[in-house]
């Protein structure tokens, strides 16, 4: 399957949220989409990133972006997760891991001593045509939300 690449368009997709219902990427043409790919809702560095994003997120939405977390928690432990934490955004469920093989982030890891294959914390930058404008890989959390709002706010006025 081939990935998602830096200035082409995204393919469509269509995943449901915490709240059940579905979130369609073709949905969102008009607006920029902050797409952040996380390992695990709950866990320590996921509740870090996303809690940045939230705080954040009132410029993003100035900026017209739509910031949306996507894992492959099912529906139920995102519920909770973004309960728990008042994520203003909605968050995915990519059980089947389509998403994540769209993107590229399903990656192998050592978790434990043990092999294991999860996601790789990336998040990708869309513009309100479907293009993919930017992507971070190997995320690590500190000051990443900033950075991707800096860089958004960079392209809208380039």
């Amino acid at each position: 399957m081939s990935h998602v690449t830096v200035n082409q368009p995204v393919p469509d997709f269509e995943r449901p949220t915490d709240t059940g219902e579905d979130w369609r990427l073709a949905d969102q043409r008009g607006r920029w989409v902050v797409l952040y790919f996380f390992p695990k809702a709950s866990t320590p560095g996921c509740t870090v990133e996303s809690e940045a994003f939230r705080d954040l997120d009132p410029r993003f939405s100035a900026a017209n972006a739509q910031v949306v977390g996507i894992s492959r928690d099912g529906p139920k432990a995102l519920a909770n997760f973004r309960a728990k934490h008042d994520f203003p955004f909605p968050l995915l469920s990519d059980k089947d891991e389509s998403v994540c093989n769209l993107f590229g982030v399903m990656k192998d890891k050592v978790m434990f001593g043990k092999p294991a294959r999860g996601i790789e914390r990336s998040t990708f930058l869309i513009d309100p045509e479907g293009t993919l404008r930017e992507e971070w890989r190997k995320v690590s959390v500190e000051g990443h939300a900033e950075a991707v709002l800096e860089s958004l706010t960079g392209h809208q006025k380039g």
